[in-house]
């Protein structure tokens, strides 16, 4: 009886964090949005003042398997010259006391075939692999980052996430296919 309380407490715990950074997220963009229409509106005023609003710089990125666990990415690039990628990564109802390990694997925009990479890059602390451990609710929480500073300004990439059992290697949670461009 307990051991299902809890779980009802963590799915609940969980999805208010998500909806909440999603919230935020969406909070900035209204705030933008109004700053670009009280501007004059050239296009240099628009380019200029859109910041992560134009080209998909940031994402939201979801992840889920066919039972219960599934995981969030607060995916983000500062408009700075070090061009580091934050991926702040939640992890939620997955093996208890376990680590995981998130990768993500490209293709160029001009590929047809999208998100057909199996190349996966297993991510962490700047080029060093991290492990997401989860507690003894299948919680888990890691800020990871990756530094970008190679690829040029302006790439794009069709992008997907996968988290897998880091003793296994088996996959535990999958992302959609999403579209990002290096800023």
């Amino acid at each position: 009886m307990k051991t299902k309380k809890l779980k009802t407490i963590t799915v609940a715990f969980a999805l208010t964090i998500v909806l909440a950074a999603i919230s935020l997220s969406c909070q900035k963009s209204v705030s933008d949005n109004q700053k670009i229409q009280s501007n004059d509106p050239t296009p240099e005023n628009v380019m200029a003042q859109a910041g992560s609003d134009m080209p998909p710089y940031n994402l939201n990125v979801v992840m889920q398997n066919n039972s219960k666990g599934f995981g969030f990415i607060k995916f983000r690039q500062n408009p700075d010259t070090a061009r580091i990628i934050n991926l702040d990564t939640w992890l939620f109802n997955l093996k208890p006391n376990h680590a995981y390990l998130l990768q993500r694997a490209v293709n160029p925009i001009t590929d047809p075939t999208q998100c057909s990479s199996t190349a996966w890059l297993t991510l962490g602390l700047g080029l060093t692999p991290q492990a997401i451990h989860t507690d003894k609710w299948g919680f888990g929480f890691e800020p990871l980052y990756r530094d970008i500073t190679a690829i040029p300004r302006g790439t794009e990439f069709y992008i997907h996430f996968q988290v897998i059992d880091s003793l296994t290697s088996e996959t535990v949670l999958t992302s959609d296919c999403n579209t990002y461009t290096v800023r």
